[in-house]
C-alpha cells in the first residue's frame, strides 16, 4: 500500500512570542490537511552564547539585548499548555525542536509524535541520545552536514536503541536556499545508506522543489510557515504562507495519489477503452 506523506507545518517562532499569532498558524495547518505543527523549545541562558547575551538589538518591541528578546518569543508552561488544549481541539498534532536538554525534559512532558533534532544540532550527541531515551520517534534534519556527521547521529541513535523509530531530512540550511543547491537526490542517497524514513525539509522560495522531493522517495515533507511574509523574523522571508500551504499540501497529495505503485497493468477506467479501440 502507497504511504501517506507526513506534513510537518514548521512555526517555529514564527508567532513572535504571540499566542494569537500561533492559533492562527495551527488553524491554517489544519486547514490545509497537515499533520502536525511544530514550534521550537529553548532555555535562552542555555541558547543564547554569553558573548551574545548582552548584545542590544532593535526589535519590534523597542531596543532590547539578544538575550531579553529570545525571552521575549519564547513560550513556557502556560502558552503550551494553551497550545496541547487547541491542538486537540483542532486534531491536529503538535511537537517542538528542543534546543537544550532543558527543553528536551519541559517536551517530554507531553504526549507530543515525534522529537526533532535541528540541523544546527546534529553533532549534540547527548541531546541525541536523551531524545532516543524517551522512547519516541526522533525526526534529524541534516542540513549544514557531512555524511559523516549524520552516520555519527545515527550511530547514537542506534547506541541507545537498536529498534528506535527515526527518521532523516535531507535539508540545506541556507535561508533561502538556492535551488542549484537543494540537492534533492541526496534523498535516495540517504534511503540507501540507512535504510530508514527519509524526508525533506525545505527553506527555498516557492513549492515546486518540495512538491518533487516525493517523487524521489520523500515520505515526510516540513516547511516553515507564516501568516505574512513580511513580518519580523529571520524565518518569515523564506516561510509559506497561507494559501501557498493550501498549494503545497493538495500538490503533495495529488502527486502521491498519482505515483501509483510501479506495476504495469490495464486499469479498471481503461478496460472499456481497449475493448472498443483493440482488434
Amino acid at each position: 500500500m502507497k504511504k501517506d506523506i507526513y506534513i510537518i507545518a514548521e512555526i517555529g517562532i514564527n508567532h513572535n512570542g504571540d499566542l494569537v499569532i500561533a492559533k492562527k498558524l495551527i488553524d491554517i495547518a489544519k486547514v490545509a490537511g497537515c499533520d502536525v505543527v511544530k514550534f521550537q523549545k529553548r532555555n535562552p541562558d542555555v541558547c543564547v552564547p554569553e558573548h551574545q547575551k548582552s548584545v542590544m538589538r532593535d526589535t519590534p518591541w523597542g531596543k532590547m539585548t539578544y538575550l531579553d528578546y529570545k525571552y521575549k518569543v519564547e513560550f513556557e508552561k502556560q502558552e503550551y499548555d494553551e497550545i496541547d488544549t487547541y491542538c486537540k481541539n483542532k486534531q491536529i498534532d503538535w511537537t517542538a525542536s528542543p534546543w537544550d536538554l532543558d527543553s528536551l525534559n519541559f517536551l517530554n512532558k507531553y504526549d507530543v509524535p515525534f522529537i526533532k533534532i535541528p540541523s544546527a544540532l546534529l553533532t549534540d550527541i547527548e541531546l541525541i541520545k536523551e531524545s532516543t531515551k524517551t522512547g519516541k520517534k526522533v525526526i534529524i534534519s541534516t542540513g549544514m552536514s557531512t555524511i559523516e556527521e549524520v552516520d555519527v547521529a545515527v550511530d547514537a541513535i542506534k547506541g541507545i536503541n537498536s529498534n528506535a523509530s527515526y527518521a532523516i531530512l535531507h535539508c540545506n540550511s541556507t535561508y533561502p536556499a538556492p535551488n542549484d543547491e537543494l540537492n534533492l537526490k541526496c534523498i535516495q542517497t540517504l534511503k540507501d545508506r540507512y535504510k530508514c524514513e527519509v524526508g525533506y525539509s525545505g527553506h527555498e522560495f516557492g513549492l515546486t522543489t518540495t512538491i518533487a522531493s516525493i517523487c524521489l522517495g520523500a515520505t515526510i515533507i516540513e516547511r516553515h510557515i507564516t501568516l505574512d511574509r513580511t513580518m519580523w523574523g529571520t524565518d518569515q522571508m523564506c516561510s509559506v504562507e497561507p494559501q501557498g500551504l493550501i498549494k503545497l499540501v493538495r500538490g503533495v497529495r495529488e502527486l502521491n495519489n498519482a505515483l501509483g505503485d510501479g506495476v504495469k497493468v490495464v486499469t479498471e477506467t481503461e478496460k472499456p477503452i481497449r475493448d472498443k479501440l483493440r482488434k
